[in-house]
């Protein structure tokens, strides 16, 4: 079975990290998303680790192969535990790709037996981050295009002005 890991803090989930989950869910067998601890994004979180699974959960509730974790640990340790032959990551800019290859490079060399692909973002979400739709909607901003219908009640509420 192919494996692929596809790693992000997902606070919150946008359009675009979708659309990154059901290309990768093409590709391999399994897709895990994880919602991954960043130390420092600590300060910024606007949502809980559990409050982010629930929400991919929510978003991806039609797609049969994916699953979602959490992990504050090194990415290639979670690789290695569960048999990933990949990390998917989405890239928006070049300014996204010199640090993406940084990290594949060091998780290449922590667990060789995983591949680092880079899928490019839609035309339609290449401005799109979790921090722009934060700022958005903190300042009373409609954010509907930008994160899935299923969860945007439940982001606006928590945002809101």
């Amino acid at each position: 079975m192919r494996i692929a890991v596809c790693p992000g803090s997902f606070d919150p989930v946008t359009k675009g990290h979708l659309d990154i989950i059901e290309r990768a869910s093409k590709l391999f067998d399994k897709v895990i998303v994880l919602v991954s601890f960043n130390p420092s994004k600590r300060a910024t979180a606007a949502f809980t680790i559990q409050e982010r699974m629930e929400f991919i959960l929510r978003v991806t509730e039609d797609m049969d192969n994916i699953l979602v974790d959490c992990n504050s640990g090194l990415l290639a340790d979670y690789l290695k535990e569960t048999r990933a032959c990949a990390i998917v990551k989405g890239l928006r800019a070049v300014s996204d790709f010199e640090y993406e290859f940084q990290m594949a490079l060091a998780n290449k060399k922590l667990y060789p037996d995983a591949e680092t692909v880079f899928l490019t973002t839609s035309a339609e979400n290449m401005y799109l981050s979790s921090s722009v739709v934060k700022e958005i909607a903190s300042l009373g901003g409609d954010i509907s295009g930008f994160v899935p219908e299923q969860i945007l009640e439940d982001i606006k509420s928590r945002l809101k002005p």
